[in-house]
């Protein structure tokens, strides 16, 4: 029976993940409070576990003193001397409290006691050792979408969320599914650690990147900067820190093997990844790729950058919806003003073109200027009258004529 016992403990233990000092201290534990229960507290009751033959025995700790208060925890020094003859003031002495049937009395609370002691013990397993993984990239299964979040497995018994906030919108998930997500957070519940993960962070990207990259993973190239709008497209900037090295190609991998991984690991999400420079104006022209860019001016105090493109490579330069324009300056850091060869050249135009000069007329000329208006027009409606009196003269003439 004994040697049945340790080993349970030891199946316990390689099922569920934790120690064999938890499992014991946990059923130790169990037998206090089982004791206590049937047979009355009020005692300093320590329970023992022989770990080689699995033999629980219980003990009540008395202190010795010279006046005994309260015989349920205090000996006195006569009575400790009949026990142990070497035992002094302010020791403290085992009596062995092991009842005969203790055993079937104490199972049932036993139980329910060890079942709730191993439960916190593996909540405090995978704290510990989700916790430590924060800012990761863990794989998980989709375990059952809910409307506000996608509830994952990450492991045996280990559940995270996925928050509607955390799921590209693009992205339609099912149950079965795997995924590459990125861990957010871990932190303590009443209900066990709650684990926290993400699909939209731009670290994701990151923890890829080193995943398809041994170059980024062995530092051999840095990884500058991350711009991502999630689901659609992103912009990552590199770095060699050996000389000879092509970053960019490092990263693209032989025929876009590397680089095509991670597009389909993001479900088709666009990625240019672009050279990093210390001169922000080469900085910022290769940002704006896949456009040919002309001329950078560069605004220190602003931190703004002035751009110059083609009217044919406007388009490409801004992106559907600005959104390149946009990842360029997310990525750089940069405010960036784009303008076309002709739209420049409209402005040095406008600019240089002289200016007819415009008169204002005083207070005192613009009643003159009045007057004169009003005299024309009286003028011209006397002309008008006459002209109009004339015409029956005319008529009445030819009439007499013929």
């Amino acid at each position: 029976m004994k040697n049945d016992f340790i080993a349970a403990i030891s199946q316990l233990c390689s099922e569920r993940g934790i120690s064999r000092d938890v499992v014991i201290q946990a059923i130790e534990a169990a037998l206090i409070s089982a004791y206590k229960r049937n047979f009355g507290p009020g005692q300093n009751i320590v329970a023992r576990i022989a770990q080689d033959t699995g033999e629980a025995r219980v003990f009540a700790q008395k202190q010795v003193v010279e006046e005994v208060q309260d015989s349920r925890l205090e000996i006195s020094l006569v009575e400790a001397n009949k026990v142990l003859p070497e035992a002094k003031i302010g020791d403290i002495i085992e009596f062995e409290m092991t009842p005969k049937d203790f055993g079937r009395i104490a199972a049932q609370t036993a139980k329910q006691v060890v079942t709730q002691r191993l439960r916190e013990a593996e909540r405090e397993v995978v704290y510990a050792e989700y916790t430590d993984r924060e800012g990761d990239i863990v794989t998980g299964v989709v375990q059952r979408i809910e409307p506000r979040a996608v509830v994952m497995e990450l492991g045996s018994k280990v559940e995270a969320i996925l928050p509607a906030s955390e799921q590209v919108p693009s992205e339609d998930y099912y149950v079965g599914q795997r995924l590459k997500v990125y861990l957010l957070e871990v932190h303590r519940s009443s209900k066990g650690p709650q684990i926290t993960v993400s699909r939209t962070h731009r670290n994701l990207l990151r923890r890829l990147f080193e995943l398809e990259v041994p170059e980024i993973f062995n530092g051999t190239i840095e990884l500058k900067s991350i711009a991502r709008e999630p689901g659609m497209r992103s912009k990552v900037a590199v770095a060699a820190r050996q000389e000879g090295l092509d970053p960019v190609g490092s990263c693209v991998g032989q025929r876009g093997v590397r680089i095509q991984n991670i597009v389909n690991e993001l479900n088709g999400e666009k990625i240019d990844v672009v050279l990093w420079s210390p001169d922000p104006a080469v900085y910022v022209a290769n940002a704006l790729s896949p456009a040919q860019i002309e001329r950078v001016e560069i605004n220190a105090e602003e931190k703004t950058a002035f751009v110059k493109v083609s009217d044919r490579q406007l388009s490409l330069c801004i992106g559907r919806e600005g959104q390149n324009a946009r990842l360029a300056a997310k990525l750089t850091g940069w405010r960036i003003d784009i303008k076309s060869s002709s739209d420049l050249a409209a402005e040095q135009v406008s600019v240089s073109r002289p200016k007819k000069p415009v008169h204002v007329a005083g207070a005192g000329e613009a009643e003159s200027l009045l007057k004169i208006k009003l005299e024309e027009a009286l003028r011209e409606k006397a002309a008008r009258e006459s002209q109009e009196t004339a015409k029956p003269e005319a008529i009445r003439l030819s009439e007499s004529t013929s």
